[in-house]
């Protein structure tokens, strides 16, 4: 069987968890549209705010949360792991040396097992509404003696939570064999297609989509300058067409990232930490448990992901780091770009410390 933390020793029973998750999910939103009262109920925050741990919890979250619960209890019973959820942080299980069949509470991270972070669903808002896919997305860390860092997995799963009208769901399963892509009839479970999900070589620098992520409306006027300066750069240095530079807003970090995976995304920006960074004021912003899994499958696929502002992307796997990164479909995409980005945000960076320091609507956020 192997080392019992290694990814192979798991994968079998974290699929299965990813496919339950999404069976859970399914019926609560089928309940939703079967009763006024449920679809209220799916749609009401219950969570923290951005500035707390964790993200904005909706009642669609709740059913996978708490499966997500009876799952430790019952898998921490045969084997010791280490489990990060939004809303309950780092909790750490293993079996009962006392009580056969029994799963006992452990004092940290050195027991031998793996080390799992998981958000049951990334995209809530937009699949509560029937407008796109949400995304469970698993990252995975073998044995350790603390808490891991994105530079510790050593594998991810990102699956795809689809809305009540699609006919097909995609699994990305990524470990260091490189990302697999698994098609599947939903109606009936069927396996329609399974292969290497590998980026193209395409270097284009427009004829495509190139968002940058500006959810929140006191945020969009910063995130928005940044974007316009980087499209200028691209249209007077590469010939850019400005009219085929296209955007989206796509709620959800792990459906960022898959497109970007196919190639339909060439670049994505979330400087929305950098930018809060600079302003000195809260955002909503990407978190480690909501986006590692997915930036190690993408990886995994050959796209090259790096903090917004060029550095290397390392963080702490917790549920409150806040993440900003840049993410390019390629390597030549990469080297082609990139220069653009930190070029724009050289005058960019100096406008929003200014902004910081003005009161009113062009200086510092509520």
């Amino acid at each position: 069987m192997g080392n019992p933390s290694d990814f192979e020793s798991w994968k079998a029973a974290l699929l299965q968890l990813v496919d339950d998750l999404r069976t859970q999910t399914t019926r609560a939103l089928l309940a939703a549209r079967d009763s006024a009262d449920a679809a209220r109920q799916l749609a009401r925050p219950v969570g923290p705010r951005a500035s707390e741990a964790g993200d904005l919890t909706f009642g669609l979250d709740v059913p996978s949360e708490a499966f997500l619960d009876r799952w430790l209890l019952q898998t921490a019973r045969e084997r010791p792991l280490s489990l990060l959820t939004e809303d309950r942080g780092w909790r750490h299980r293993g079996p009962d040396p006392e009580r056969a069949g029994e799963s006992i509470e452990l004092p940290g991270f050195e027991h031998g097992g793996p080390r799992i972070a998981i958000d049951p669903v990334d995209g809530t808002r937009n699949l509560m509404v029937g407008l796109r896919s949400a995304w469970s997305v698993l990252s995975f860390a073998p044995a350790g003696t603390g808490m891991p860092r994105l530079s510790d997995l050593s594998a991810g799963i990102v699956s795809e939570l689809p809305t009540l009208r699609a006919a097909l769901q995609s699994t990305y399963v990524a470990d260091s064999g490189g990302c697999l892509l698994e098609e599947r009839e939903l109606s009936s479970g069927a396996l329609l297609s399974q292969e290497l999900q590998r980026v193209d070589d395409d270097e284009r620098v427009d004829h495509g989509y190139f968002p940058f992520f500006r959810f929140e409306p006191g945020m969009r006027p910063y995130l928005a300058r940044l974007e316009a300066e980087f499209c200028r750069r691209l249209e007077t240095h590469e010939g850019a067409d400005p009219e085929t530079i296209y955007d989206d807003q796509y709620i959800s970090n792990a459906g960022q990232l898959t497109l970007l995976m196919q190639g339909t995304y060439r670049l994505i920006v979330d400087a929305r930490a950098l930018a809060a960074s600079h302003l000195g004021a809260p955002t909503t912003t990407s978190k480690p448990y909501d986006v590692a899994g997915a930036i190690f499958c993408a990886r995994a696929a050959g796209a090259e992901i790096s903090a917004a502002d060029g550095g290397e992307l390392d963080f702490p796997i917790d549920n409150q780091t806040p993440v900003h990164m840049a993410g390019y479909v390629n390597r030549g995409t990469r080297k082609r770009l990139e220069p653009h980005l930190l070029g724009a945000q050289e005058s960019w960076v100096r406008w929003l410390r200014e902004a910081a320091r003005r009161p009113g609507p062009e200086g510092r956020m509520p």
